[in-house]
């Protein structure tokens, strides 16, 4: 049984995002991973399914970041389906491997641009064919955040016409939209994430965003990196937005701090061999918190130090917003160290 199991657990990898598309349909692909809420095909982003086999691992496995479970794609049909036994979820996966190709996935977008086959090569392209943020939409959708864009360094730039595909549509529009590169250990790009923004200005719901569906995508290989501003050596701070890290940049220019982009990345960040202490910016929800202490209790177990740093409201970039630099800077004051408050709060910002 065991030896059947494996074999059936790699034929359905080789084939992961079919399976992926087919029984846990509520979710997306974003860059090499298929995101979805949780095993149960509940809509969100908290699990991730390897689409394809790398350093990291094979093809077809999964983790939840909010509970830690994981497993392969026989625990997605066994759990999707309802199914008690093993030979259950072995008929169900032959019945779905001897399915046509054309019943597996969804038709060819013929109408679309080509989607390169390497996700990484494409998002390194995406980067090089942007602009300086200075003086762009971008800028001023960061200004309109409270963020002082000067503290993005070279990690962020714009695009003024950057594809944008709605679900399940055989078309794609185009809008502006902020660049984010996502780089690895060696500085190397491996990613990118956008923001797609309302060239019509801002308004108090969207704050700047375009109005789609989901106006933040991130592609290329994700886990473990991040959108990086600074260069980190013994101390970082992490969390997961973009505007959640800036905001404690604008107000700390010299701590580096590393975005992760959504709580089951943060989950799985990788850090410097060098790095000693970890801040990790919470984020005021479930995923959030969850996502916190499982990079929190990462940090212990290899020796480095872990602080959570929290926020008043539900992220740093609402506390910004709300109360402003002074009273940001003062209620992070709190909860750094103080050798930390000595070393990057020297410099006070405009």
């Amino acid at each position: 049984m065991a030896g059947d199991a494996s074999e059936l657990a790699r034929r359905l990898a080789r084939e992961a995002e079919a399976v992926c598309r087919h029984y846990l349909s509520n979710g997306r692909r974003e860059g090499r991973y298929w995101l979805v809420g949780d095993i149960n095909n509940t809509p969100g982003r908290s699990l991730f399914v390897r689409l394809h086999a790398s350093s990291k691992g094979p093809a077809g496995k999964w983790t939840d970041a909010a509970t830690g479970e994981h497993g392969d794609l026989l625990d997605v049909i066994g759990t999707t389906c309802a199914l008690r036994s093993f030979r259950e979820i072995a008929e169900e996966a032959r019945r779905f491997l001897k399915l046509p190709r054309w019943q597996r996935e969804p038709p060819i977008e013929t109408n679309a641009p080509l989607r390169s086959r390497d996700p990484t090569k494409a998002a390194r392209r995406l980067f090089a064919m942007s602009q300086p943020l200075t003086a762009t939409l971008g800028e001023a959708y960061l200004r309109n955040r409270g963020i002082d864009p000067l503290v993005s360094a070279a990690a962020l730039r714009f695009h003024p016409q950057c594809f944008y595909r709605p679900e399940d549509a055989t078309t794609v529009e185009t809008w502006p939209a902020m660049i984010a590169a996502v780089t690895d250990l060696e500085d190397r790009i491996t990613g990118v994430h956008r923001t797609w923004l309302d060239p019509d200005g801002f308004d108090d719901r969207r704050l700047g965003k375009a109005p789609i569906e989901t106006p933040r995508r991130a592609m290329g290989d994700l886990l473990g990196h991040a959108v990086r501003f600074g260069i980190a050596d013994d101390v970082l701070a992490a969390g997961e937005g973009i505007e959640t890290m800036l905001s404690l940049r604008t107000v700390l220019p010299s701590l580096p701090v590393a975005a992760a982009l959504s709580a089951n990345h943060l989950a799985t960040l990788l850090w410097p061999a060098t790095l000693r202490r970890l801040y990790v910016a919470i984020d005021a929800d479930h995923a959030g918190v969850t996502a916190a202490e499982a990079l929190s209790a990462r940090a212990l177990d290899a020796g480095i130090e872990a602080i959570v740093v929290c926020p008043r409201l539900e992220d740093f970039n609402e506390d910004l917003c709300a109360f402003g630099k002074a009273q940001l800077r003062d209620m992070l004051r709190d909860q750094l160290l103080p050798v930390d408050v000595a070393r990057f709060m020297d410099v006070i910002p405009a």
